[in-house]
């Protein structure tokens, strides 16, 4: 019987925590947080996505209401849902145009009800290292994206984040490798982890981007700048692996990742094989149920930015 050294941590374990406080905020609520998702696409994972978020939110104690639409009603049904103040939340199942067009629905949801921070406001805040809206009051957090948020929390539980060093510089010293640069995940994802004090290499079929925060342990916004480097350079010096390649006949190089690396996929495909938990010292195969957890706490945090003190604070 082989041994295998590495650990394969399920986001279900990770989530947990978050599932718990979660459950303790609603249960003390009088009337239950309503979280909108909006499909106005054809795609059956979209459809199956939308229904498990429908069951995690009814057990962690919140309203859910799926709204499916033709993509040309879209727009109409967001501005709805803005309207309407039994709704707390809203989230849209991109891609629906799969363009620019993507981007402009985006920024058609409330930035008071955008559980997914995908608001230019939000964005704009994350890229520049700016936490909170109202500064210098600094009462009302700004609401980062889910998946990306969902990173770092798994990267925190995973002890990649050096919690002996200040707020802020907790990645100091690490060099992480991200095989996605979409706008609404790998590109924020590099941002933020840069930002954290992390030399973060963004891949695309393009080129590589290195993402950094500047020298030292200067506490100050990302910088990026395009190399001349390829995956195979990149990869074999990184602590960390992420990847987000939304295609079944993708698969990383295994020979790329080095023996002990922290390697996760947040893609709805698997991106490794499983002899990956060979060389990995912790694989996490998939992050949904996380994601699906700081989706939800956004929602208690923007109902708070809203009414402050109206939601206890997690």
């Amino acid at each position: 019987m082989s041994y295998r050294a590495g650990k394969t941590i399920l986001a279900s374990t990770i989530a947990k925590k978050y599932s718990e406080e979660l459950t303790s905020v609603t249960s003390k609520m009088a009337t239950k947080p309503k979280l909108v998702g909006l499909l106005g696409n054809q795609d059956p994972a979209a459809k199956t996505y939308a229904e498990w978020t429908a069951r995690t939110c009814e057990s962690l104690g919140f309203q859910y209401e799926l709204i499916q639409c033709p993509k040309e009603n879209l727009e109409d049904e967001i501005y709805k849902c803005n309207q309407d103040d039994a709704v707390n939340g809203i989230m849209v199942y991109f891609p629906v145009y799969n363009d620019g067009q993507d981007q402009y629905l985006q920024q058609c949801v409330s930035i008071e009800k955008d559980v997914e921070g995908l608001n230019f406001k939000y964005v704009s805040n994350m890229y520049h290292n700016i936490r909170y809206l109202d500064a210098p009051e600094n009462t009302k957090k700004s609401i980062l994206p889910c998946t990306p948020l969902a990173m770092v929390k798994i990267l925190e539980y995973l002890g990649v984040y050096n919690t002996l060093l200040p707020y802020g510089n907790r990645l100091f010293g690490k060099t992480i490798t991200i095989v996605n640069r979409s706008e609404i995940v790998g590109r924020p994802l590099a941002a933020l982890l840069a930002n954290d004090g992390a030399t973060v290499y963004s891949v695309d079929i393009n080129n590589v981007q290195k993402f950094e925060r500047g020298d030292g342990l200067q506490l100050k916004s990302h910088r990026v700048v395009d190399t001349e480097f390829e995956l195979k350079d990149v990869a074999p010096k990184s602590d960390v692996i992420i990847t987000g390649v939304p295609s079944s006949n993708y698969k990383f190089p295994l020979e790329y990742v080095k023996d002990g690396a922290v390697v996760i996929n947040f893609s709805s495909e698997k991106n490794f094989d499983d002899r990956i938990k060979d060389i990995a010292s912790l694989y996490v195969p998939s992050i949904g149920k996380v994601t699906i957890a700081m989706l939800l706490r956004n929602l208690l945090r923007l109902m708070n930015n809203k009414k402050p003190h109206s939601v206890e604070e997690i």
